[in-house]
């Protein structure tokens, strides 16, 4: 069972497909406990969260480059530390591959890959290692730990996805700092693995963002799935991976793989659940053209923690620093402002 749970919605009746009822309390139950040995299928992404482009930004960890647009991956994992995603945007291809000995990052538009000699691990991964942007089923738990006892939950149907039968999970936050309206799960029938994330706002009738397979199999990848040969005059740069270190996702072309790379890098979460915030230190913006422009009408705010602006959107919400920081989340933008004396300098 899962603890804290806020009202659970009714029985699933007369939809379509015509699946078995279930309870929301079953189905949340199935989803934690669900486990297969692999998968193979095309991931597509699209969002709409109203946030704009930031040209400009350096240094730090930079923001996800998932907010918006859309984007399409190939993705397989077998167990237990077996993974590929390779990643089509822009005419270009970015792959990240292991076979749990070995791992490649490549970009195609950069001309250059990465291997990587991984540590022997003293303890197998619970599962094989995607990175979250392009994992349905990651993201859907995300959502599902942002459940508190004031989330409503309910099964709000059935659909096919993937050409698979799905239950309709449907979580809503029911606080008001949140910008977002409601989570939709679609959840495999027979798996148990969620296969699309829908999220809409709180205002407005279309989604701010989808995740969701296209197209998946649940039989075990070919261990040859698994391999990369880099093309031709394609520049090849070798490192070992440090016990301590993790393994770089494809959301970062090759060149950002480094030993530059430090865990003081990694951007720090204030506040749980629903009024989540996530803080960036360090983040450089050029203060002339689009950005300043944008900055120059953004609404000031201040208090103990310093000065800043804040950038709104109908989803997402940024509070810019004077000194660097910066805290975005999908909450109001007061939510933001008192979460700052929390952000580390």
């Amino acid at each position: 069972m899962i603890a804290g749970v806020g009202t659970l919605g009714p029985v699933v009746a007369d939809a379509s497909p015509n699946l078995p009822d279930i309870t929301a309390q079953e189905l949340l139950t199935k989803v934690q406990t669900a486990k297969v040995d692999g998968l193979s299928g095309t991931v597509r992404s699209s969002a709409d969260l109203g946030l704009p482009a930031l040209p400009g930004v350096e240094g730090g960890n930079q923001i996800p480059d998932l907010l918006t647009g859309e984007h399409t991956a190939r993705v397989a994992v077998a167990s237990p530390d077996k993974a590929r995603v390779s990643v089509l945007d822009n005419m270009a291809e970015r792959v990240w591959t292991t076979d749990g000995k070995t791992a490649w990052a490549y970009d195609s538009s950069e001309r250059e890959a990465v291997k990587l000699t991984l540590p022997a691990r003293t303890k197998r991964p619970a599962k094989p290692e995607v990175p979250e942007s392009y994992d349905p089923s990651a993201v859907a738990k995300q959502f599902l730990a942002a459940i508190d006892p004031t989330t409503k939950i309910e099964v709000s149907g059935t659909e096919e996805v993937a050409g698979r039968d799905a239950y309709k999970l449907r979580l809503v936050p029911k606080t008001d700092k949140s910008t977002v309206g409601s989570v939709t799960l679609a959840i495999d029938s027979k798996t148990w693995v969620p296969l699309e994330v829908t999220v809409m706002p709180r205002t407005g009738s279309d989604p701010a963002a989808q995740l969701g397979f296209s197209s998946v199999s649940f039989d075990v990848p070919a261990a040859s799935t698994f391999a990369f040969t880099p093309p031709k005059g394609v520049k090849v740069k070798e490192e070992k991976v440090p016990a301590t270190r993790q393994v770089p996702s494809p959301v970062k072309p090759p060149k950002a793989v480094g030993p530059k790379a430090s865990a003081d890098d990694k951007p720090t979460v204030i506040g749980e659940g629903w009024e989540s915030v996530v803080a960036f230190r360090d983040v450089q913006l050029t203060r002339t053209g689009p950005v300043g422009q944008l900055l120059a009408n953004a609404r000031t705010v201040e208090g103990s923690w310093g000065k800043g602006k804040i950038l709104s959107s109908k989803m997402v919400n940024a509070l810019v620093m004077d000194d660097g920081r910066v805290l975005v989340g999908l909450v109001s933008p007061d939510t933001l402002v008192a979460a700052a004396p929390k952000a580390p300098r």
